[in-house]
């Protein structure tokens, strides 16, 4: 039996998932931290070029703008240089996250404003919940991001393509996901503790909230104990396998895609410029990892932030291919 390429990527991508699966209960900080550091530059910088051949897929044509001006904000937050955006940093992730939604279901720009104009209203009241703070500073921009919509991706493109395969494949991603807390095992570090521990500081506030949602811990701001619990104890390892898991597989699914969406088809200076800066970035975060996160932050959050419209019109796909399953089904009956 011939495949398709469709059936190929959806085969590929299976075993991606297993591969990614293997690595992250193996060795979960060291492959994080080179995902991340290795794959991850590539990634956002042959995404962000993509979603600009593609008009970001919003119904505006300078939309993304808007978005790219919140990135900015959030980066000069982060990186300390203006106290003002880093107050309102959570509030510039929750705007950018719903007025993606209005950019891409709302067509008329006047009342596209109106909507935007009253979202960073609804932020003078909202501003002091513990849940807002944890989920858009927190969990939207990493997990949710890495985790919920590239899961969201696999299931559209399964009732998109009524692929078997598709479908096969939403199964091996849950199973691998949920597999990290099924199987607990010691971990042999293969790079040092206080390496792993200096590189991953800027992530481990995204471990202790992850401790504490599934019950591990209930720990109150970060400590010896938090610090213990997130790279010296079991469960611990179990999160960390499933982040490691979700960030190697998020990129390697996007590389996976390459003949079908054909991001790689770009002028040879532009995929020159590329190249250059993601060996740079490399070289960055081989010399000092952390001097690697401020260096790539904002094309990180721009990348996390230009890809919320597709991410919504994903959603809506779902939503459309279901109701079209329905509809054949009722049509079907009805004859």
């Amino acid at each position: 039996m011939v495949l398709s390429l469709t059936q190929k990527v959806d085969a590929a991508n299976i075993g991606l998932m297993v591969f990614s699966c293997i690595v992250a209960f193996i060795l979960p900080f060291e492959v994080f931290l080179f995902s991340y550091g290795v794959l991850g530059p590539l990634h956002y910088l042959t995404e962000i070029g993509w979603l600009h051949k593609k008009g970001y897929f919003t119904t505006g044509k300078y939309d993304y703008i808007f978005l790219a001006f919140l990135a900015f904000g959030i980066t000069l937050g982060f990186l300390g240089l203006s106290d003002f955006f880093n107050e309102v940093s959570t509030g510039l992730i929750y705007l950018g996250f719903l007025a993606a939604l209005a950019m891409v279901t709302i067509k008329d720009n006047s009342l596209k404003a109106v909507c935007i104009i009253l979202l960073v209203f609804s932020t003078l009241f909202i501003g002091d919940s513990p849940l807002y703070q944890i989920f858009f500073a927190v969990y939207l921009p990493t997990i949710i991001h890495v985790f919920i919509f590239t899961a969201l991706f696999i299931i559209y493109g399964a009732l998109k393509n009524k692929s078997p395969l598709g479908f096969v494949s939403v199964i091996v991603f849950a199973i691998c996901a949920f597999s990290f807390f099924y199987f607990p095992a010691g971990y042999q570090p293969l790079a040092s503790m206080e390496y792993i521990q200096q590189s991953y500081r800027g992530f481990a506030m995204l471990n202790q909230m992850m401790l504490n949602l599934f019950g591990f811990t209930e720990l109150k701001g970060f400590n010896e104990a938090s610090i213990n619990a997130i790279f010296n104890s079991q469960s611990g390892y179990m999160v960390m396998r499933f982040v490691a898991f979700a960030y190697t597989y998020h990129y390697l699914n996007w590389f996976s895609k390459t003949s079908i969406i054909q991001w790689h088809k770009v002028p040879k200076s532009t995929l020159a410029i590329v190249v250059v800066l993601w060996v740079a970035s490399i070289l960055i975060y081989a010399y000092d990892y952390m001097v690697g996160l401020k260096w790539l932050f904002l094309l990180s959050f721009l990348h996390v932030l230009l890809e919320f419209p597709l991410n919504y019109r994903s959603v809506i796909g779902i939503g459309q291919e279901i109701k079209g399953l329905f509809v054949r089904k009722q049509t079907a009956i009805s004859k």
